[in-house]
């Protein structure tokens, strides 16, 4: 029994405060009683002044023990619950350690303590009363009374006790929910960053390595320029990578604690340098140089106000739709639409010839899933259709003024 409070939560110093209060009070009446009545000639109620001093040294003993009644529940609640067939001051310190051994709920031991209890008290009665019979009965019913009161209170403290552990356990149980979803909402962001990068390289490398494998009339400057935009695309890719892989370990270590981010959120792991919309243009660029027809409209006002996570996720839809161009409509002509202005909201147009028959290469359809849930991410919307013959994707972000 030497582990019994090691499941009991620690009590705060109020608490154990009130329980030596409360176990005290017949010892302060026994001192109040003594300064009132010394002096006076007048005899002492329950005997001579020896024995209430004996009676308050028990008393005091018992409220020694009181410290010991977590560790050691029924053995104290026993031993009290014997003295106070002598010492009536002993009776608050017996009360409370009782009160804590029913907190336990183990009725093998809550029911022979008291029974002790009980006949402590007709004991006590019988060393102060007149009658035998009367005191008998009396005490009984007094200890009757007392001991349903004492069950009842440390059954309302056990439940007062399971219930807020349970709220605990809840609370615990919520906040490690909270910390799982932002770990894997952090790690969506991230794989959805590896996609968005590694498709486009990936598909301007087999542009380019296509080019080399089918076309006979290249010169041999030609050829060695296919060969640099294939080697330095190549190692735009392992740049590109390395970063994202490098923001996955930083975000990994951020995200270990018990709270991720800021107010139990992701923490950002992606914020590191990302593009945005004004490498639009060196992505037109590089996509032009490996064969891609693209066919620019940007009528978008103070563009230097667009926020620079809206730019971000600008830049990404571009770079997928550009991208699924080339997988399911190679060689076509690519048109792609910008527009928007503060208050408004961004618009954004990419629109290709629609390939005949649906498309069966892998990861079909993968990018507009991911092109779909980073727009819902960022506040916007998406669709995209068939008409006339040409595919068209459109997709709107805000943009407060």
């Amino acid at each position: 029994m030497h582990d019994a409070d090691e499941h009991q939560p620690p009590l705060d110093r109020l608490g154990v405060t009130l329980r030596y209060l409360f176990a005290a009070l017949p010892l302060l009446f026994y001192v109040v009683m003594l300064v009132l009545l010394s002096g006076r000639g007048v005899p002492m109620p329950y005997g001579s002044l020896g024995w209430v001093l004996a009676d308050m040294g028990l008393g005091v003993a018992g409220l020694v023990l009181m410290r010991w009644r977590r560790r050691w529940p029924w053995q104290i609640a026993l031993a009290l619950a014997l003295l106070t067939a002598v010492s009536t001051t002993a009776g608050g310190p017996g009360c409370v350690a009782y009160i804590s051994l029913v907190t336990h709920r183990r009725w093998r031991q809550i029911v022979p303590v008291a029974v002790v209890t009980c006949l402590s008290m007709i004991v006590s009665s019988l060393l102060v009363g007149t009658s035998f019979t009367t005191s008998a009965i009396g005490a009984a019913a007094a200890g009757v009374v007392v001991i349903a009161v004492a069950t009842l209170v440390g059954l309302y403290a056990r439940g007062r006790r399971d219930l807020a552990a349970s709220q605990r356990a809840a609370e615990a149980a919520a906040q490690r929910q909270r910390v799982e979803r932002a770990q894997l909402a952090e790690r969506l962001q991230i794989a959805q960053e590896m996609h968005d990068v590694l498709a486009h390289r990936i598909s301007l490398l087999a542009m380019l390595a296509g080019g080399l494998a089918y076309r006979k009339d290249l010169t041999p400057e030609q050829t060695r320029e296919a060969a640099l935009a294939i080697q330095e695309n190549a190692h735009q890719s392992l740049n590109e990578l390395r970063a994202v892989l490098g923001t996955l370990r930083r975000d990994g270590a951020a995200t270990g604690g018990p709270n991720g981010g800021p107010n139990g959120g992701p923490t950002g792991g992606t914020e590191g340098p990302q593009p945005t919309l004004d490498h639009l243009d060196t992505l037109f660029e590089e996509v032009r140089a490996a064969g891609q027809r693209v066919e620019v409209d940007d009528t978008i006002d103070c563009r230097e106000r667009l926020p620079t996570q809206t730019g971000r996720h600008a830049y990404r839809i571009v770079q997928e739709a550009l991208t699924n161009a080339r997988k399911h409509a190679p060689g076509s002509r690519v048109t792609a639409e910008l527009a928007g202005r503060p208050g408004e909201g961004l618009r954004i147009r990419v629109s290709n010839p629609a390939p005949p028959g649906p498309s069966a290469g892998p990861g079909s359809r993968l990018g507009l899933v991911g092109l779909a849930e980073r727009t819902r991410m960022a506040g916007g919307t998406i669709s995209h259709t068939v008409r006339h013959g040409r595919f068209i994707l459109d997709a709107r972000l805000p943009w407060e003024a």
